[in-house]
């Protein structure tokens, strides 16, 4: 089982000026406890779930490259950008970047977008759900065909590039990990069936039931199950994080069939040294399935 931190708040005692401080710690302790990865959202407000809108929040590519220049091992993505925020030929640039200035430590996580309210407010284009999901399956195509090397035109629906050059290639091979976040069954889980390497779901009672679905939909596309890396969000409840409660929620979650749990730190918690302290027991855990 491999172990994740998401940090989804900037809401820090001090103020402004101890985002930066209060980043570097966690981030650092993250990387050193020999945690897998790290992820910061892709919003530009403060989500519901979280937070008001008006609460900090840091832009997701700029704090990703900030992390990589003081980490060295640690795997480094957003949880999740939304399709819409960037054209892909420059967010494929943005991941490449980050990848080669990590040292090949860059995930491209995607989903379709729902933050309509963000968009509104930044004037970024926000159009029907329908559109946003053909326009995410572009992405992924463009995604893989620049990492590939392909300066071939792309001419799609929504997106044409005259010449997709991608200069320097990434380090990761074939290249950074593609994640499509997101349980939709009918087509986000396709997506991640034909042209992902990895899922994203929420914690809950649903998801051996979407996991199933990934199943199905893998046997429609030719595609192995077992090559998908399964990967879940999950939450301590507030003043209830304990390295054995850690450790239940990624036994239940590997009984699920999830390999990769991503604890997202809660306001008021200090996760990077709990599940430091929790990795040994967790690492050894093997999820259903393998």
């Amino acid at each position: 089982m491999r172990i994740g931190l998401q940090i989804p708040s900037f809401t820090f005692p001090g103020g402004t000026g101890e985002i930066g401080p209060t980043f570097t710690r966690m981030v650092r302790e993250a990387d050193q406890g020999g945690l897998d990865s790290l992820w910061v959202m892709d919003h530009f407000f403060q989500i519901g779930v979280v937070g008001r809108p008006e609460e900090p929040m840091l832009e997701g590519y700029s704090a990703l490259s900030y992390a990589a220049a003081i980490t060295e091992r640690i795997t480094l993505g957003t949880m999740v950008t939304g399709t819409v925020y960037r054209h892909p030929g420059i967010l494929v640039k943005t991941v490449t970047t980050l990848d080669v200035l990590s040292g090949g430590r860059a995930w491209l996580s995607i989903g379709a977008a729902w933050n309509d309210e963000e968009s509104r407010g930044l004037g970024i284009p926000f159009p029907p759900t329908a559109e946003r999901f053909e326009r995410l399956e572009e992405t992924l195509r463009i995604a893989l065909q620049m990492w590939k090397g392909d300066e071939s035109p792309f001419e799609g629906a929504h997106y044409r590039l005259e010449r997709p050059l991608n200069s320097p290639p990434a380090l990761r091979r074939p290249h950074p990990p593609i994640l499509v976040g997101g349980g939709g069954e009918k087509k986000t889980l396709r997506l991640v069936a034909k042209y992902a390497d990895a899922c994203n779901l929420f914690d809950g009672d649903e998801l051996p039931r979407k996991l199933e679905v990934l199943r199905e939909h893998c046997e429609r596309e030719g595609r192995d199950y077992a090559d998908i890396q399964k990967t879940a969000l999950t939450f301590m409840a507030p003043g209830d994080p304990s390295v054995d409660r850690a450790v239940d929620i990624a036994g239940r979650l590997a009984e699920a069939g999830i390999e990769h749990v991503i604890f997202s730190q809660g306001t008021g918690q200090d996760l990077p040294g709990l599940l430091s302290e929790a990795r040994p027991q967790i690492e050894k855990i093997t999820p259903a399935g393998r």
